[in-house]
């Protein structure tokens, strides 16, 4: 067997032939577009087409911040964006003729830029987009006047998009959260049809549950008699998949089973049409009547279960048409907040807390300050033709894990060859008007737009011809621009890649501490459990339980595709995520139970803080490369309960807390000896 299970040829076909269905929706492109192509037709149109340059480059290097969310962040996320950019132009402008000074600012804004990833995607592209204006501005010196003026333009061009995204708040302001709600409503339905195995969940829902927090609950959140229907569809949602998942447990009548199951899925769907339409849930309340009707004559284990559920739809149902009406609701709007395991620390704290060469960020930001800089060296002391465009590929490539850099490395290129075949064919085919390359330009943006996050590559293709056709209203020939691209492109690819592998941030060294801290949300979600009253700490500790969740999922992801990762290590770290998932479900599946009327025995409280002991043992153990020490024997711990719950006639669950507590032992053994063994062939878990 392979020292690795990595191969680069099954890295490259997956990275060139892989095509994500695209998220972007249609009026997000239809307005990016327009707002980096008005301003060049307004500008054109009245003899001013520097000044439509300007505004409209702005909008194009900003588009990208126009994300998902409340209006208020979305604003504030652009107009964040829009100040940088304008700083960033406004420097590169004014200084960009002195090299030394050029070069310390240059890493300034790497370091910083790169450091940005410890608060996210989001931040992430701010950085990259003011390294990206600061090179390109700086091949163009000009006078301080006129670098205000340039500058202003490209800060305008920011504002305008801005305008574009923010438009519909009055008119629309709560939908943001609505398509959020109907996007986890529809994950629910689908989980509902194909309930996920113990080895596999929906990580599309967990992602979705984490973002709809963010959005209902968050910093940004609105504030209206409409967030009291939001929140309480959050919470449902939140109960809707705990009883799924309790229902996807039992060994029930599968006809039966199925056939509830599919009646749930068409009202959660129905729920998520009426959330996307702001229309009443006329079809959600006849889907429901039909499932009630089919509930009555439901098997005696499964019905506990289906009333539960029937419950919950039934609130979920009657909610979204509070939140879907345009009258008042009832009640005042609840002062929600998030969770305060997913609250955010002051930016200070978190900064100061990566200011180490053992965080990636920092590594991150180091690289990113080097890679610039001697990029731009290069560039300069070559004197490359359109030499701004070997810092900027630098900037775009470098990433702070080997498979982004690898990936976006690879698609710029191949992208770039595309770009040049296809704008120098649609070149030909179009009519030589302004209007006609104006008309071409707008094509082409909302390609690039639309398929970024589908497929990068394509994406590329699209944005060469887009920014060649921009620079051809400036007079730069277009063959020219495109081939000494190519070059320059390939260049910063290469010095990207290069950069990383001279000082990497593997993720096999993080990946353990990424699975250790999946299983600590674990043992705290079950430490919740144990005290079945604390029904808030059950519900933070659930939510720290699914961020956890996907941080440790995407670095396995990660550690997939880097080269050197022993396949002993890659095997451990699938088999711990798979059954951390089982253990994950289990707990799920307990806390579903915790509506029922009778209160849990104490003894199965006791067992479940056990448990939680546990886990958290394991989890040191992963985190201290060492095998596990002396555990309870919760075999014996968990058949003890068995007799008093088979003798407590009055308890209506006793079968199923039976069924789960074992379970329950069964995954947190089997953790455990997943570990062990791995340390006894490798000698290092």
């Amino acid at each position: 067997m392979p020292a690795s299970g990595y191969s680069l040829r099954a890295q490259l076909v997956e990275s060139l032939t892989l095509i994500k269905r695209p998220d972007v929706p249609l009026w997000v492109v239809l307005r990016n577009t327009l707002a980096v192509v008005l301003p060049l037709g307004v500008g054109l149109a009245t003899g001013y087409p520097e000044v439509g340059l300007g505004v409209g480059a702005g909008a194009l290097d900003t588009m990208f911040s126009d994300q998902p969310g409340p209006y208020r962040q979305r604003m504030r996320r652009l107009l964040l964006a829009a100040l940088v950019a304008g700083l960033a132009a406004l420097l590169g402008f004014t200084i960009g003729g002195q090299l030394l000074p050029m070069l310390l600012v240059t890493a300034a804004f790497g370091f910083c830029g790169g450091m940005l990833v410890v608060f996210g995607t989001d931040a992430a592209r701010v950085g990259m987009t003011s390294m990206i204006l600061l090179v390109i501005a700086a091949a163009t010196p000009i006078s301080s006047s006129n670098a205000l003026l340039a500058s202003g333009l490209i800060a305008c061009g920011g504002l305008l998009l801005t305008l574009f995204a923010v438009a519909a708040w009055p008119l629309q302001r709560y939908r943001p959260e609505r398509h959020a709600l109907a996007g986890v409503y529809t994950g629910l339905a689908t989980l509902a049809r194909q309930p996920g195995d113990d080895e596999n969940t929906n990580p599309a829902l967990t992602d979705a549950m984490t973002s709809l927090q963010h959005t209902l609950l968050g910093r940004y959140r609105a504030h209206g008699r409409a967030m009291e229907a939001f929140t309480v569809l959050l919470e449902l949602a939140e109960r809707i998949r705990l009883e799924l998942t309790a229902i996807s447990a039992l060994h029930a009548d599968p006809a039966a089973h199925a056939r509830y199951r599919e009646n749930a899925a068409r009202v959660l769907e129905a729920i998520a049409r009426a959330l996307e339409t702001a229309e009443p849930p006329q079809q959600a309340e006849r889907a429901l009547r039909t499932l009630r009707n089919d509930a009555r004559t439901a098997p005696d284990g499964l019905a506990p279960y289906l009333r539960a559920l029937d419950g919950q739809l039934a609130a979920a149902v009657r909610n979204t048409n509070w939140a879907g009406s345009r009258g008042e609701l009832r009640a005042a709007a609840a002062e929600t907040q998030l969770p305060r395991t997913l609250q955010s620390s002051s930016a200070w704290a978190m900064l100061r807390a990566n200011l180490t060469p053992r965080s990636v960020a920092f590594r991150h930001a180091i690289r990113t300050a080097v890679c610039l800089s001697t990029a731009l060296l290069a560039s300069r002391l070559l004197k490359l033709p359109h030499g701004y465009w070997l810092p900027m590929t630098t900037a775009i490539v470098l990433r702070a894990d080997f498979a982004a850099t690898f990936n976006f490395g690879l698609l710029r290129v191949v992208g770039t060859v595309l770009g040049l075949v296809l704008t120098t064919a649609l070149l030909h085919l179009t009519p030589d008007s302004p209007w006609a390359h104006l008309a071409l330009m707008a094509l082409l943006c909302m390609a690039f737009r639309w398929l970024a996050n589908a497929h990068y590559g394509i994406a590329v293709a699209a944005l060469t011809g887009t920014v060649v056709i921009l620079l051809a209203f400036e007079g730069v020939n277009s063959g020219v621009a495109v081939a000494d691209r190519v070059v320059n492109t390939a260049l910063g690819c290469g010095m990207a890649m290069l950069t990383y592998l001279v000082w990497p941030t593997w993720e096999r060294g993080r990946a353990r501490d990424a699975l250790a801290e999946m299983l600590d949300a674990y043992a705290g979600y079950l430490r919740a459990l144990a005290a079945p009253e604390q029904r808030e700490a059950q519900r933070e500790t659930r939510s720290l339980a699914r961020t956890a969740r996907s941080n440790a999922l995407a670095s396995l992801e990660r550690m997939r595709a880097e080269p050197g990762t022993p396949q002993s290590l890659l095997e451990l770290a699938r088999a711990l995520f798979a059954n951390g998932n089982r253990l994950a479900r289990t707990a799920m599946a307990l806390e579903a139970l915790g509506d029922e009327p009778a209160p849990r025995p104490a003894a199965v409280n006791s067992f479940v803080a056990t448990c939680a002991d546990t886990v958290q043992a394991i989890a040191n153990a992963l985190r201290e490369r060492r095998t596990p020490d002396a555990l309870p024997d919760l075999r014996a711990l968990q058949q003890s309960l068995l007799v008093p719950l088979q003798q407590d006639g009055g308890l209506a669950e006793a079968e199923s807390l039976a069924r789960i507590s074992d379970r329950l032992t069964d995954n947190i053994d089997t953790l455990a000896h997943l570990l062990r063994r791995a340390h006894s062939t490798t000698g290092n878990a």
